[in-house]
């Protein structure tokens, strides 16, 4: 294929990509009032999943520190059209998570005809993988990250005289920017899966280099999370783990890459 031949191919994946976009965003808009009330503002009520199972974890550890308090936030709206906007960001958004496993395996259908034949045999299920991870940060933020973020801003208060009434813009947007962002960063371990396949990445190398990368993760923790040393910190502590899971899985592909190449030599 010519360079323009792969453009053109190129151009069909994301039209597909973005029209599989478009129709989990409009089963999302259908419902758009329940999902943010939901959802999106799931969060901020007392009876969400999180902090109902943290307060009956920590019943059973005896640690009173996992049950949170009621959050209490005031939202308003300072732009005419704000609410309206709100709703088409949501639906993409979610729509997009939906919609994932599809776009990776259009991204994947692209990229995979100028792979070797061994290199596609260590691809094998990466849509799946590469899907699983992704839903695992989605939710882990969610779920988890997110609920201590904002119980913790809520309750923060600098002087009595103060009231927080957030705007729901920049609610929405540490959301979806937590949510989207460790969404990515969960696919760390099947980026040096790969690297360390085709030998860029070797086990000592990230041992080495593990002072600098635990600087690179704290200043990718601050960018994807508000403005807060907390929330870094709930951040920094899975992408750590995410960095040293990813030493083990590296170390596991240069063993599986030395066994082949010396049953090549063999042959």
């Amino acid at each position: 294929m010519t360079f323009l031949d792969h453009i053109e191919d190129l151009r069909w994946h994301i039209v597909r990509s973005l029209i599989a976009i478009l129709v989990m965003a409009i089963f999302v808009f259908i419902k758009v009032e329940w999902i943010f009330d939901h959802i999106i503002l799931g969060p901020t009520h007392s009876s969400f999943i999180s902090y109902r199972w943290l307060c009956e974890l920590g019943n059973i550890l005896h640690i009173d520190a996992l049950c949170l308090p009621d959050v209490k936030m005031k939202f308003q709206n300072t732009e005419l059209a704000g609410q309206f906007i709100m709703a088409f960001s949501v639906s993409f958004m979610l729509g997009f998570i939906m919609a994932f496993p599809y776009v990776f395996w259009e991204f994947w259908k692209f990229i995979r005809p100028a792979l070797k034949p061994t290199e596609l045999k260590y691809a094998r299920g990466i849509v799946f993988w590469c899907s699983l991870l992704f839903f695992a940060g989605v939710f882990f933020s969610y779920f988890l990250i997110f609920p201590y973020t904002i119980n913790f801003f809520a309750g923060y208060q600098l002087s009595p005289s103060f009231e927080n009434i957030i705007t729901i813009d920049n609610y929405y947007e540490n959301l979806s920017d937590l949510i989207i962002g460790m969404g990515i960063v969960f696919e760390l371990p099947v980026v040096i899966f790969f690297l360390s396949r085709i030998g860029i990445v070797t086990p000592g190398m990230l041992r080495k280099q593990r002072r600098y990368a635990i600087l690179i993760l704290l200043i990718l923790s601050e960018v994807i999370t508000p403005p807060d040393w907390f929330s870094c910190f709930l951040v920094f502590i899975p992408l750590y783990f995410l960095y040293e899971l990813s030493i083990v899985i590296s170390e596991r592909a240069v063993k599986a890459r030395k066994k082949r190449l010396a049953a090549k030599e063999l042959e």
